[in-house]
């Protein structure tokens, strides 16, 4: 047997291989976030039992200092635990990443799924809720994180198989910015309210005063948040499917040339 017809072979049956394998990857970390959405709408629910014994709804009772640097290293931990299982599973930086998105995705829709099983909670899909605490907290209507997270299982899912069906699957710098752009502007859809309570609350104390006093707790501790800027969202979920239809049109035309 000659060596280009021995590599050739060799090459055909990794191919054959590497979508089982990738499909294995993705039903072991579907399983691994949603149970990784279980622990964390028990943790929610022992909180919810604390703090909102009659049922959870904004403005949100205040954490002290000890609990909410636990609740930072409790979410600390939790992407770092999402980083390490999409890195083990990719076999390069894009993938990692790709996986990363897919289980983080599935955590999230998962831990919604779980809390309507435990708690039957939210009402709806419009029913605000807390999503993250750090740097500040990230509040929305759930509806929001889950069609973010619906978008991350899109791009997750076809940048893996892309790679792994032989074409190239490379994002050029335009449709990482474009990516990053998306995702900055959903971020500010979440982190817009209380940013601008803690900035309004920081230049009328001062540096030396900012968070001694109690007037910042008072604010937090009072807010009720009343609108969602879904145009804004809506902005950057196109940003992030523009740089996908991007690259995989660009992908589909680099293997119609060869």
């Amino acid at each position: 047997m000659s060596l280009h017809i021995f590599f050739d072979l060799v090459w055909t049956n990794e191919m054959n291989r590497a979508p089982a394998k990738s499909q294995w990857n993705f039903f072991a970390l579907g399983l691994f976030g949603i149970a990784m959405g279980a622990l964390e709408a028990i943790v929610v629910l022992y909180i919810r039992q604390i703090y909102y014994p009659r049922g959870f709804d904004f403005p949100l009772t205040m954490l002290s200092q000890q609990l909410l640097s636990v609740e930072w290293l409790r979410e600390t931990a939790t992407l770092i635990m999402l980083a390490v299982v999409g890195s083990v599973a990719g076999r390069n930086n894009l993938q990692r990443f790709a996986y990363f998105l897919y289980t983080f995705a599935v955590w999230d829709i998962s831990y919604y799924g779980w809390l309507k099983i435990l708690l039957d909670w939210p009402s709806s899909f419009l029913t605000w809720d807390v999503l993250f605490l750090i740097p500040v907290p990230w509040i929305g209507p759930v509806l929001a994180p889950v069609i973010a997270s619906l978008t991350m299982i899109l791009l997750g899912g076809t940048l893996v198989m892309l790679q792994e069906k032989g074409f190239i699957a490379k994002m050029t710098l335009f449709e990482w910015s474009l990516t990053f752009l998306g995702a900055f502007i959903i971020l500010y859809t979440f982190t817009w309210d209380y940013s601008q309570i803690i900035i309004r609350e920081y230049i009328r104390s001062g540096f030396e005063t900012f968070g001694k006093t109690g007037h910042l707790y008072e604010l937090i501790s009072h807010y009720e948040p009343a609108h969602y800027p879904w145009h804004f969202f809506a902005l950057g979920e196109i940003s992030i499917l523009c740089a996908l239809a991007l690259m995989y049109k660009r992908s589909w035309k680099a293997v119609r040339k060869h």
